[in-house]
């Protein structure tokens, strides 16, 4: 087996941080998607981590993303609002979304921020986390291109459609939940062909909706738990795509196979509490960290494998790749060694 090449955490987030720059992106768009791309490498989702860097800065050069948006922002009602994007960077719409959320919910304990005219935010944790660790409960959704299989179908109509919640708790590591709505996203469908590896059972299917396990001959995805899947995924489409104005279904432009010049018109949702709602704020700390205790407590199947909540697999790589570097695939590696050369920008791997 290969050894992957490695690099420091810090000096990733600084590299990209500069990349981005050189790509013209304005302050909070580059610290947003920095902090994005970042902090999914460090927790281990490689599909929407240091990866797509070389897709991002193609696309603000080349139009799809508005690398210095003006934002737009009104309240329909007291604690719902709309923010037009202006084709921004995902990460950077959700980070400000999550931002006006939070002052809402302190006036009126919670607040639904809609984003239209965004392109995809990748992994929706940056932005649940963010409002989790000031002690805020966030809830966020958001659509892509038609990618799952229709319940009974031979075809794809919705996306993957991702679903994030994230709550804090006593330990400094909030609980968080960040999961496509289909077994897995498009992009690790990718990173199994680039790496030439078979499928597991029921994760994909093939051109006429037959479960497939050659990545290559993949059209589409399964939805997780199949039909619930499918049927979760047409609720982040209503919220998403027709709550918001925006592109919906097979409206929405593929991520890689349309014009990099145009804008994909997708949609964000977010909705923000305050914990202290039925509670005291320290009240709902406590009883979340028992409840993290118990279940961790539980007695495991095999010494090997713990009890584990959501996003413990996450904290647990993350202190890992904290200490021993953050592994870059050879694709992957190649693509930011050209970065580098084109933006004259050291890229300092690990001895």
């Amino acid at each position: 087996m290969t050894k992957l090449q490695k690099v420091d955490h810090k000096n990733l987030k600084l590299f990209i941080s500069k990349i981005l720059k050189k790509a013209g992106l304005d302050k909070h768009s580059n610290e947003s998607v920095t902090t994005g791309l970042y902090e999914a490498s460090l927790r281990g989702v490689d599909s929407h981590g240091i990866n797509l860097l070389n897709h991002y800065v193609n696309s603000a050069l080349k139009g799809r993303k508005n690398p210095k948006p003006k934002y737009k922002f009104y309240r329909s009602f007291p604690a719902v609002g709309i923010l037009d994007a202006n084709n921004a960077f995902g990460h950077a719409a959700g980070m400000k979304a999550i931002e006006i959320g939070m002052k809402g919910a302190n006036k009126f304990g919670i607040s639904v921020v809609a984003v239209k005219n965004s392109t995809h935010p990748g992994a929706l944790a940056s932005m649940t986390l963010k409002a989790a660790r000031k002690n805020y409960i966030a809830f966020a959704f958001t659509h892509a291109d038609s990618l799952m299989l229709s319940h009974n179908s031979t075809k794809a109509y919705f996306g993957t459609n991702p679903i994030c919640f994230a709550a804090p708790r006593k330990e400094k590591d909030p609980f968080c939940i960040d999961m496509a709505t289909s077994m897995i996203s498009w992009n690790k469908l990718l990173n199994f062909r680039k790496q030439k590896k078979i499928l597991g059972n029921n994760l994909a299917a093939d051109l006429v909706g037959n479960v497939t396990r050659i990545p290559n001959k993949a059209k589409s995805l399964l939805g997780a738990g199949l039909y619930k899947g499918y049927a979760l995924a047409s609720m982040v489409e209503v919220l998403c795509g027709i709550y918001t104005g925006m592109n919906f279904g097979l409206k929405i432009p593929p991520m890689y196979d349309s014009p990099m010049s145009k804008p994909r018109k997708l949609g964000q949702f977010y909705m923000i509490l305050k914990p202290n709602g039925a509670l005291s704020l320290n009240k709902f700390l406590k009883r979340m960290q028992m409840m993290t205790t118990e279940v961790r407590s539980q007695k495991a199947k095999s010494k090997k494998n713990k009890v584990m909540l959501p996003n413990d697999p996450e904290i647990k790589e993350s202190k890992i790749r904290i200490k021993k570097g953050i592994p870059l695939d050879a694709d992957t590696l190649g693509k930011l060694i050209n970065l580098s050369k084109k933006f004259k920008v050291p890229l300092k791997l690990k001895k």
